[in-house]
């Protein structure tokens, strides 16, 4: 944890220099929003994110012009295109055609620093993005709409909403109209540090200024909302979207039956799903593979492998995650023989077993006590690209000292596990 910590301090302290040595003007726009205290965490492999904002956090959203802003929809999804952008540079040599570009005359236009910006930000090399940016001020390249957006962007993942805020602010001054991306960015930022009722807040103040969020803006909310474990409020704002001219989507749907179905929810779950069907809303791989984890947590397997069915029939291929979930399951009550069943539909259908697929099994035979098939199992893997991981050594590790062989799970602590990188 400390190391972690020491991390994020110089993290933070790299932005923080980045950002004092920007000309007076900028500095003078630092200050304008409230500061905000955060920590970060990361728990486990899921990066549970925690964040403490003062009760006092305002947000500066001036007045706008509602035509004006609703002009510049084109411009929005063209933010949307030049951000989902890939360029196929790795940061090294991204960072030198930055810095080329900085000193060709004339300059490049702004829509070039951008590809090359989200190229960055596409690798989660953040720093260098906002280090990039204020390179490109002090050689005097006046950022566009996009350009800001995605230093925002940047921000918001480093969970320095202050920061971020202050970006607003820069859209003010320098006499750009902040759009759709830009509020849902800052609400993404918000709900990505447990920061779900400000959030909220901050959609009232948007939509009371005139703003038109979009369906990308509720399903954020929606998600932070679960995440945070209030499913029902999640539920209520999916109700809520169709009154504000957005029409719910698949994805808001799925969220709220993942959540609902984490709750053990699941016939709650399958009204909302029967819903989908009735307003022509078609589920998704995702919408199926979360149903089948609610069946599986609340042990109905039959139904479970019948929705499995159900989505062969209409064309929806499962993927690894869907049989995983169904394999796991069916492991973790002794069914192994359906789990293995389960297993030869998933290869039949061109999907390729992983290494949460085989651990699953291994733990399942040794549930059964059947030894020899988990190490048959597990000498399998090595015969396939899918390597072994610290998961899977604990399951035979476990799994052999609880069958009494005590010395075969030492040979394999000491010749696999200690020579792991």
């Amino acid at each position: 944890m400390d190391k972690v910590k020491n991390e994020n301090l110089i993290q933070k302290t790299k932005i923080e220099l980045l950002l004092l040595q920007q000309p007076q003007q900028q500095q003078h726009l630092i200050q304008l929003p409230t500061a905000v205290r955060m920590s970060f965490s990361v728990l486990n492999c899921y990066g549970a994110i925690s964040l403490s904002t003062p009760n006092n956090f305002c947000f500066p959203i001036p007045n706008f012009n509602r035509s004006r802003f609703n002009s510049q929809a084109h411009s929005n999804s063209q933010f949307h295109q030049n951000y989902n952008l890939v360029v196929d540079v790795d940061d090294t040599n991204a960072v030198s055609s930055f810095n080329r570009m900085l000193y060709i005359n004339p300059t490049p236009p702004i829509f070039q620093f951008n590809k090359i910006l989200t190229s960055l930000a596409k690798i989660n090399n953040y720093t260098t993005v906002i280090s990039s940016s204020q390179q490109m001020e002090l050689k005097g390249i006046q950022p566009s709409i996009v350009t800001l957006n995605i230093l925002l962007n940047c921000f918001c993942h480093l969970s320095q909403l202050n920061f971020a805020f202050s970006v607003l602010a820069k859209f003010l001054k320098l006499g750009h109209q902040p759009n759709t991306i830009t509020m849902t960015t800052l609400m993404k930022g918000m709900c990505l540090s447990g920061q779900v009722n400000k959030a909220l807040d901050f959609h009232d103040n948007v939509i009371s200024k005139g703003f038109q969020l979009d369906q990308v803006s509720y399903g954020i909310l929606i998600d932070g909302l679960c995440k945070k474990g209030e499913t029902t409020a999640a539920l209520r704002l999916l109700r809520k979207i169709e009154a504000l001219m957005v029409k719910p989507n698949v994805v808001m749907y799925s969220i709220v039956i993942n959540s609902l179905c984490k709750d053990k929810l699941v016939s709650d779950a399958f009204h909302l799903y029967s819903e989908m069907i009735i307003k022509n809303i078609y589920p998704t791989v995702v919408t199926y593979t979360n149903l089948i984890y609610g069946l599986c947590i609340v042990c109905q397997f039959k139904e479970a492998v019948g929705l499995l069915n159900a989505m062969l029939l209409k064309n929806i291929s499962p993927d690894v995650f869907t049989f995983n979930i169904l394999i796991d399951g069916l492991s973790k009550e002794g069914e192994v023989r359906k789990a293995k069943n389960v297993l030869a539909v998933m290869i039949k259908q061109g999907v390729k077993p992983d290494v949460v697929t085989y651990t699953s099994l291994i733990d399942g035979y040794f549930l059964v006590k059947e030894v020899n098939e988990a190490t048959y199992v597990f000498n399998t893997i090595a015969r396939t690209e899918v390597k072994p991981n610290i998961c899977t050594y604990n399951v035979m590790i476990n799994g052999l000292c609880k069958n009494k062989m005590v010395d075969e799970a030492m040979n394999l602590f000491k010749n696999k596990v200690l020579k792991m990188d």
